[in-house]
């Protein structure tokens, strides 16, 4: 004889099913699982009653957006969401490579490699990967920095620059 007690296990079987397939991909056999076993767990409460069957089925309209909506945003928010899903990508301005960058702007230097427009420069004794707006700048010739944008220094003939007044 089937109990009450079958069909609510089912439903819970099917709802797990369907959190493990947020969390861990599947491919789509966690959701079969999971359409199977709420599929099963209604069929069985319209075989105890039409009654039950109904409220098994008004459940299940309810519990599994429900379940979904946890998943996917109440869930990643949670000490244990944050530890299990990997954070991805961040599409936010790209970090320095070299947080010294910043405080370049406005400091001189000498280009070492042909800038065209491309090319590296002796900043602060160090060299540092630059770019012009541009022009072409040979080697030995002296350049400012005029800003600094993530890993991007962009430089300019020092002569170029003109001093604010």
């Amino acid at each position: 004889m089937i109990s009450l007690g079958f069909a609510v296990v089912l439903l819970g079987l099917g709802l797990g099913f369907i959190v493990a397939e947020i969390l861990f991909p599947s491919f789509g056999v966690l959701a079969v699982l999971a359409t199977a076993s709420i599929i099963g767990s209604v069929a069985v409460a319209f075989v105890l009653s039409t009654t039950t069957g109904m409220w098994f089925l008004s459940a299940v309209a309810v519990l599994v957006p429900g379940t979904i909506l946890v998943g996917f945003k109440v869930f990643p928010k949670t000490p244990m969401g944050k530890a299990l899903i990997n954070p991805g990508l961040s599409f936010g301005a790209p970090k320095s490579y070299d947080s010294r960058d910043g405080g370049l702007v406005g400091k001189e230097g000498v280009a070492e490699s042909m800038l065209r427009p491309a090319g590296v420069a002796r900043l602060e004794n160090r060299r540092v990967d630059v770019v012009t707006r541009g022009e072409m700048i040979q080697p030995g010739e002296r350049v400012r920095v005029l800003e600094v944008e993530g890993n991007r220094v962009v430089v300019a003939r020092a002569e170029e620059v003109q001093a604010p007044s």
